[in-house]
């Protein structure tokens, strides 16, 4: 069963691949999306792709439980391969590669609930550490795009509300009746201890990292493809991607991901060429680094359990 996944997932991902190119060459006339891109621009954006991993591993890291904490290396495997996988998977079903994979290496056993928390506390964690980036990009963009742009920025604004918060939700009566609930109003509580607070803050600084990564490999790519370099529409494109993030069901899917990239560069007054070639390129950029990272987790992880196994 697991070999047959395996092979699923790979024709199916290498279908949706093919198809984002074939349908690349019938817009734009171009043999593959980086056919006329500066090749140094082009390892410069790979690069700042592949370090927002190994970024977004090391913050969410930070955010486990001390006596369920995994290594680092498991973590950046799964989330490369959460992040390789949720290029064509829709409905925000990576997670359950996210989940699986930190449960599959060996090391700290993890039980499901830590890891759910520890998921929660990366989304609010993620969203307070975009604020400064979601700001800066509404307050540069044109009216069209604010009211989208609004939503990453409230949401950030809503999350930075409940860790603030959070040791007085604890005692609200509603809270305290569920179980599940208490539960995790008590793990966001726990940010506000002195440990807590340091942990968070640290990843904070990892994600607001990874997210200005992210930023400037986007700029980069652009500048590659032939565009001007922005450092703006990479905000845009970036904060307007985050937004789709915030509604569960809308993301997913290199076909859907790519289709929205290119419409939003093209709204934005990008070329419909460069529009077009930029987010099949970012996608494959992504899928590559991701796919990467992944394994360079997987491959540490392994070689730092082999000993044990062992008995050495």
């Amino acid at each position: 069963m697991s070999r047959r996944r395996w092979l699923t997932g790979t024709v199916f991902a290498a279908v949706t691949v093919t198809a984002c190119v074939l349908v690349g060459q019938r817009l734009t006339g171009s043999s593959w999306p980086l056919a006329h891109a500066s090749a140094v621009y082009v390892v410069f954006a790979a690069v700042c792709y592949f370090a927002s991993f190994i970024l977004r591993a090391r913050g969410w890291h930070r955010l486990f439980p001390c006596e369920q904490q995994p290594d680092q290396a498991r973590c950046l495997a799964s989330v490369g391969a959460a992040a390789a996988s949720g290029a064509v998977l829709p409905f925000r079903l990576d997670y359950l590669i996210k989940i699986g994979t930190l449960r599959k290496l060996r090391g700290v056993r993890i039980g499901l609930e830590a890891i759910a928390l520890s998921i929660i506390s990366l989304g609010m964690v993620d969203a307070v550490a975009m604020l400064p980036l979601s700001v800066s990009a509404t307050v540069t963009s044109s009216a069209s795009f604010r009211g989208p742009l609004l939503i990453v920025v409230f949401f950030g604004l809503g999350c930075t509300g409940l860790l603030i918060g959070s040791a007085w939700l604890v005692r609200l009566p509603l809270l305290r009746r569920s179980r599940r609930l208490r539960t995790v109003s008590e793990h966001v509580a726990a940010h506000r201890t002195r440990e807590g607070r340091r942990s968070a803050a640290i990843a904070g600084i990892y994600l607001f990292l990874c997210w200005t990564t992210r930023a400037v490999g986007s700029a980069l790519l652009l500048s590659a493809l032939g565009f001007k370099f922005s450092p703006t529409i990479a905000l845009c494109v970036l904060c307007l991607s985050a937004a789709a993030g915030v509604i569960p069901i809308t993301a997913g899917g290199a076909v859907v991901n790519a289709g929205a990239t290119a419409g939003i560069l093209f709204a934005l007054g990008v070329g419909k060429d460069v529009a077009i070639n930029f987010s099949l390129a970012s996608a494959l950029l992504l899928i590559t680094s991701a796919t990467a990272a992944g394994l360079c987790g997987a491959a540490v992880s392994l070689a730092r359990r082999r000993p044990v196994i062992l008995g050495l």
